[in-house]
């Protein structure tokens, strides 16, 4: 397509939007971030903004670029709430004083001058005075006191929760003030060269955040076995504030983790009536549910029983299993989607094989006549998999599946534990869901391509 100018001005230069988009994003990331020196184990960086989670409506690439210059250059600005200005709290002097240990409402009293009196007088009042009743060692208790009578006693329970005590026309009234924490949107990236936590610190990532991110991706990573130098994650999550500081770590809202050259994404989706979870971007469970039996059709002759007498060994030992009476060679199926961790001979458990789902779950088949095709340790087995054959190897009276339920290293019992779901997401929830998904997408993407621009011009300089 031809432009025209006059022939006495200046032609004006055009830039692909593309081009104007990427160095709008790299200049405002480099304002807003902050950004760790580049190491073997990770680089990361953080977008820090006061909007809680994302909205549901869709944003391009475009839009979120503009957005993000928008929030750099009102980083520094004072921000107000709705209403504008809050209503400002009377003027008192406050006198501070520190629970200590065997402390009574009487000894801190005393302390700053007041008696038994003001003691009762406070208990005596309306509202939530009952929690006085809970003081701890090294909490702060505010007193506002005037012409030697206590107007305002403020006990502080934690950096959000404080109960206040003001005196009125009827006796002492108490209220809980909760003060609200602010989420900031925030973004790490990191690649691994040793191990997932020591990228994730680098990356400026709690421990717990760590291991949230672990616990998404538990279901198809075995973080302990499958992670290689050079897996990565991307991460978009929120850091609730109070004051300007950060208290406590928030949720994970987008992540991606890279597994030698496969990368997973997950989106968490929240609603009224299903609470929150993480899904793909085409709306599957990240969880993956269990089979409640690994063999069809089968009786089950003896029930998990801690205090059960053993018929082999006649003395009192714990059954921590549920025993599946079935005819020797009877298919045994995986339950869940996982990893072997252990296939082989087990002492009284004779041939038995030993499932690792995810980070929490394990799942223990014993008594085996023999073991499936390609089962041995570090195969990867999906829900319903044949992985062995019914047999009575071990301590066995006669052929049966002896099966054991682990969450988080305890036993549980295989016929009433609570099996986690694994619903896709709900129908009614799917449009909206999707588009989440699209936008978050888009965000994980820009975000690290900006972080890739930042580097690049750092290395040219």
């Amino acid at each position: 397509m031809t432009r025209h100018h006059n022939p006495g001005s200046k032609p004006k230069t055009s830039y692909p939007r593309i081009h104007l988009m990427a160095a709008a994003a790299c200049s405002a990331i480099m304002v807003l971030t902050l950004t760790l020196l580049p190491s073997p184990d990770a680089t990361a960086t953080k977008t820090v903004r006061l909007k809680p989670a994302f909205d549901k409506a869709t944003s391009s690439p475009a839009q979120l670029a503009d957005q993000v210059i928008a929030d750099a250059q009102n980083a520094d600005e004072p921000l107000l709430d709705d209403a504008g200005v809050a209503e400002l709290a009377p003027q008192r002097h406050w006198l501070d004083e520190k629970v200590r240990s065997g402390d009574t409402l009487s000894h801190i009293f005393k302390r700053v001058g007041l008696g038994s009196r003001d003691v009762h007088e406070v208990m005596s009042g309306k509202g939530d005075v009952d929690q006085l009743k809970k003081i701890h060692p090294g909490q702060v208790m505010r007193f506002a006191i005037e012409d030697q009578k206590l107007v305002a006693l403020e006990y502080v329970i934690s950096r959000t929760d404080s109960l206040l005590i003001e005196q009125g026309e009827e006796g002492y009234q108490a209220r809980m003030e909760i003060k609200e924490l602010v989420p900031y949107t925030s973004y790490a990236e990191g690649t691994i060269n040793s191990s997932l936590f020591l990228a994730a610190q680098k990356a400026g990532l709690s421990e717990s955040m760590t291991m949230e991110l672990a616990s998404i991706f538990g279901w198809d990573v075995d973080f302990a076995l499958d992670i290689r130098q050079g897996d990565s994650f991307r991460v978009i999550y929120q850091e609730l504030h109070l004051d300007g500081e950060k208290v406590k770590d928030g949720d994970i809202l987008g992540a991606q983790f890279t597994n030698q050259g496969q990368t997973f994404t997950a989106i968490r989706y929240e609603t009224s009536d299903r609470g929150a979870s993480y899904f793909t971007p085409e709306g599957d469970s990240m969880r993956k549910a269990f089979l409640r039996s690994p063999i069809d059709f089968a009786r089950i002759s003896s029930h998990f029983n801690l205090s059960r007498k053993h018929p082999v060994l006649h003395t009192i030992r714990a059954h921590k299993g549920t025993d599946y009476a079935a005819s020797r060679g009877t298919p045994i199926k995986a339950t869940g989607d996982g990893k072997v961790v252990f296939a082989g001979r087990k002492g009284g458990y004779g041939k038995v094989v030993i499932i690792q789902h995810g980070q929490a779950y394990k799942t223990l088949y014993a008594h085996m006549h023999n073991y499936a095709r390609g089962i041995r340790s570090g195969t990867r087995v999906r829900q319903g998999q044949v992985i062995g054959y019914v047999g009575s190897t071990g301590l066995a009276t006669g052929p049966h599946l002896h099966y054991e339920f682990y969450l988080n290293g305890a036993v549980r019992n295989p016929v009433t534990v609570k099996l986690p779901h694994a619903e896709p997401i709900a129908k009614q929830d799917k449009e909206a869901f999707l588009a989440l998904a699209k936008q978050m997408e888009g965000q994980l993407s820009t975000y690290a391509a900006a972080m890739e621009s930042e580097k690049v011009a750092n290395l040219d300089q």
